[in-house]
């Protein structure tokens, strides 16, 4: 149980006591750490609902409280606001239990759910760029979170592989190389295990393709054909398909493996075909959908809503499919053969009405049923010192590996400059740079409320200063140096003895905070909180060890103390640093 849910309890019988309810009782961190470190009002809240005046409730459950070994102050604010002051021996003893817990005080969930979280993943054929990072870090540091806290969690990257740019990219390809044996209808197979197009080919030819497309309705009319071609099982398209597919997914794991990434799933739109037509023909039975002009669409408004919410579009009048008819067979295939319960799809915040049309048919179409939970979990855009979307200087989207490359040689400068790690192998010092340099890309993302635009400023992210990745990858080295130097001199962590000085009270009040913050985390799927803490936890714990002499402490007992409150504060920044998706190197 958290520190603060006990302390709930405490006081929750006290106005109980009182004749109150005793959810009156939650108590919360304070807001005048000068007045105490906890605080409730209830009592304002109880004295409406008893018609009583609410500082006598609170007088009165002051007096209910517990006469000692919890608390070594309790005090009453204005008109009735309760601040408390824990005993020191009592802390300790909390502090101790979250020690020695594998999971520092966190119990996992008492109802797990199965999650599944969408990356709303990038397409085939197409470079992955620096507008991908958002839900690939976010994404990721979701369903690290998910899993601790206790929740059977899948990720599925969600390919775009199936719709026209297949085709597009399929006509293109036959424009250039028309004596494949591919497009040879008489050819019947085997067809050839190597690809006749690399990924900088066809990150080449997608968008020339494209542009004639946009420009020819004869081309278009071609990459629409071909498309519904592969789409109905045409072997040769079926295997130019693989190969794009395949290549992509080569170079998407370079990527994702420089990220420190993985997904258990690597499905896409083409993963759920099979299932769509029974599906819309059970839909289209069932009278939810209707035809409009030959075309298949599902009326998905509402009577109370303030904004036009227009029809999601399912069959186009030439029979073709949209991304909201595979993403409704995705849904179903989730729902039905990975037992889904909670969806999350961590795609980018301008497609809120797409998730909206499409849930609110998977609701009318009976594809998910009113228990499992469908959410869009959007987010802003990364931008540059103008405040727009981040762009290269000539005004393209900066590719994703190149972003990453940028941060690591950044990180190397940076490394330089504070003359770190200099004495190092060179390989070593490489592999520092790289987890510098992602810790520096995802702290400057996962820092920011996900909603939020930021400006992606490189100089700061890498800075081993103030609220950074590299910032909190140092102070974890330190911990952990500290820790060795300790070892070599024959020292070690003992029980955690009560507090004598703010700094040590401070660290000890600040690690039994990580229940509350997990699941406000969790609750709001917003990263930035375990962010913020990483930092909180850091900053606290430098102002002990600058207070806190630990190597020259003269008193054994409160050596072993302080050198368990360093074990522990690793134990807990590196279990955040984790749930981030950032690394810790072993020295620096």
């Amino acid at each position: 149980m958290s520190l603060l849910s006990r302390l709930g309890d405490l006081v929750g019988d006290a106005f109980e006591q009182v004749g109150a309810d005793r959810s009156f009782g939650t108590v919360e961190w304070s807001n005048r750490p000068d007045l105490g470190q906890f605080q409730c009002n209830g009592a304002l809240a109880a004295a409406k609902s008893l018609g009583r005046n609410p500082r006598e409730i609170a007088q009165q459950v002051v007096a209910a409280l517990p006469a000692a070994g919890t608390f070594s102050e309790v005090s009453i604010a204005g008109p009735g606001f309760i601040n408390l002051t824990l005993d020191d021996t009592y802390l300790a003893g909390v502090v101790q239990e979250t020690a020695d817990d594998d999971r520092l005080g966190y119990p996992t969930v008492s109802q797990p759910r199965k999650h599944i979280v969408d990356f709303g993943g990038p397409n085939v054929a197409k470079s992955m760029h620096v507008g991908h990072v958002r839900s690939t870090v976010i994404g990721d540091s979701l369903q690290r979170l998910l899993r601790f806290v206790g929740h059977p969690t899948e990720s599925d990257i969600h390919l775009g592989d199936w719709g026209t740019p297949m085709g597009m990219l399929i006509i293109e390809l036959h424009r250039r190389r028309p004596d494949l044996i591919y497009f040879d209808l008489d050819y019947t197979g085997p067809y050839p295990d190597e690809s006749p197009v690399t990924l900088e080919d066809l990150e080449e030819m997608y968008p020339a393709a494209a542009a004639r497309v946009a420009e020819d309705p004869a081309e278009a009319e071609k990459a629409r054909q071909a498309t519904q071609e592969l789409q109905a099982g045409r072997p040769g398209y079926r295997a130019l398909w693989q190969h794009f597919v395949d290549v992509s997914i080569a170079g998407l794991r370079e990527n994702f493996d420089a990220l420190g990434v993985h997904f258990d799933h690597w499905f896409g739109e083409s993963t759920v075909h099979d299932r769509i037509e029974p599906m819309l023909r059970r839909i289209e039975a069932s009278g939810v959908a209707r035809r409009s002009d030959g075309a298949l669409v599902i009326d998905v408004a509402r009577p109370d809503d303030t904004m036009d919410v227009p029809p999601l579009l399912l069959v186009k009048s030439d029979g073709s499919y949209l991304y909201g008819t595979t993403d409704l067979a995705t849904i179903e295939m989730r729902v039905e053969d990975q037992h889904a319960q909670d969806l999350l799809y961590v795609v980018d915040a301008r497609q809120s009405l797409h998730f909206e049309q499409v849930f609110r048919a998977a609701r009318l179409a009976g594809i998910a049923p009113d228990d499992v939970a469908l959410e869009h979990v959007g987010f802003g855009t990364v931008n540059g010192p103008d405040g727009k979307p981040f762009k290269t200087r000539s005004g393209g989207l900066l590719r994703l590996r190149d972003l990453i490359q940028m941060v690591i040689e950044a990180a190397e400068r940076r490394l330089e400059e504070a003359e770190i790690a200099q004495d190092y192998p060179e390989e070593e010092r490489r592999r520092i740079a790289r987890a510098v340099g992602v810790a520096a890309l995802k702290f400057g993302d996962l820092s920011n409320h996900r909603m939020s635009n930021y400006i992606f400023d490189l100089d700061r992210f890498v800075s081993f200063e103030g609220k950074t990745g590299p910032y909190l990858q140092y102070s974890a080295v330190r911990i952990r140096s500290i820790l060795r130097n300790a070892a070599e001199q024959g020292l070690h962590p003992g029980p955690i003895v009560p507090p004598t000085v703010d700094a040590e009270r401070d660290l000890m009040l600040a690690a039994t905070r990580l229940p509350e913050v997990l699941d406000r985390t969790v609750e709001l799927r917003a990263p930035n909180h375990v962010a913020e803490y990483a930092y909180d936890v850091s900053t606290v714990f430098n102002r002990f060890y600058d207070r806190c002499h630990i190597l020259r402490e003269a008193d054994p007992a409160r050596q072993a103390s302080w050198l368990a409150l360093v074990g522990m504060t690793l134990d807990l920044l590196a279990l955040l640093l984790d749930l981030l998706g950032i690394e810790v190197p072993e020295r620096m």
